[in-house]
């Protein structure tokens, strides 16, 4: 039984790699180009004039924020827009019946879209090294913040695919929630430059823990405790995790 799991989750995978790697020129090409103008105009002519922040260039510290977005942003997009045309041409329903678990199906989406948050994330880092040196301070915190915040919005995707009900629905939560938390979680700044209230404020906003523990493993540096940064993000992947698989499991919104 386990291998017949086994083949089913690969199969997910598969199918999900080959959907985004098929189409690289929509798929990998435009966040490429996206962050390289952020890193031209942020970093080379508006960071020239701000000067340092916590003893690193304006580009050094903008860096890891903006190969964090760009995996945010991919990670969440490849399950939304896959789960939701799964579901819109009916193919989710041939999932929903076969012997497959409802743990695996979750497993092989959330598996696509950490592939092509990793992928993109590899593919900015690269473009980066055109414009700062490479610095690393903590392998281990790159890589379990990175993972850790791709599984997160892939979950966030497919939670939005099972509720979404046109293709206007998957473009709403990007552009109203992810969109606005993304720029507010310090990308561009410090939490130390804000005033006492939106400092706090900002404190509910998930993202900055997701920025702050990848910044600290690239710099050295963090806005909040490393130890809130992985129970944020422990804490909202249990409970993404534990919705999407009861929503699939009563399948809501799948089943016609």
């Amino acid at each position: 039984m386990m291998h017949l799991y086994w083949v089913a989750l690969k199969s997910i995978w598969t199918k999900e790699i080959h959907r985004f790697t098929r189409i690289w020129i929509q798929t990998l090409v435009p966040p490429v180009i996206t962050m390289t103008l952020y890193f031209i105009i942020f970093g080379n002519l508006i960071g020239s004039q701000i000067g340092s922040m916590h003893g690193f260039t304006y580009m050094q510290f903008i860096v890891p924020g903006l190969i964090m977005m760009a995996v945010i942003t991919n990670s969440y997009a490849n399950v939304a827009s896959s789960f939701f045309s799964a579901k819109f041409q009916r193919n989710i329903e041939e999932l929903l019946v076969a012997p497959v678990p409802t743990h695996i199906i979750i497993a092989g989406y959330v598996g696509g879209g950490v592939a092509r948050g990793l992928c993109v994330g590899i593919l900015v880092t690269a473009v980066s090294l055109f414009f700062v040196p490479f610095q690393v301070h903590s392998w281990l915190f790159v890589a379990l913040t990175l993972l850790l915040t791709a599984i997160l919005f892939s979950l966030a995707g497919l939670l939005n695919a099972v509720f979404a009900k046109t293709f206007d629905d998957i473009s709403l939560i990007p552009t109203f929630v992810l969109t606005p938390l993304t720029y507010l979680g310090g990308v561009f700044y410090s939490l130390s430059l804000l005033p006492p209230f939106w400092k706090a404020l900002s404190h509910l906003n998930p993202v900055v823990y997701m920025i702050s523990g990848f910044r600290y493993g690239f710099l050295g540096i963090n806005d909040v405790p490393l130890l809130f940064t992985v129970a944020v993000l422990v804490g909202f992947i249990l409970a993404f995790y534990i919705l999407c698989w009861y929503l699939i499991q009563r399948g809501r919104g799948l089943r016609s």
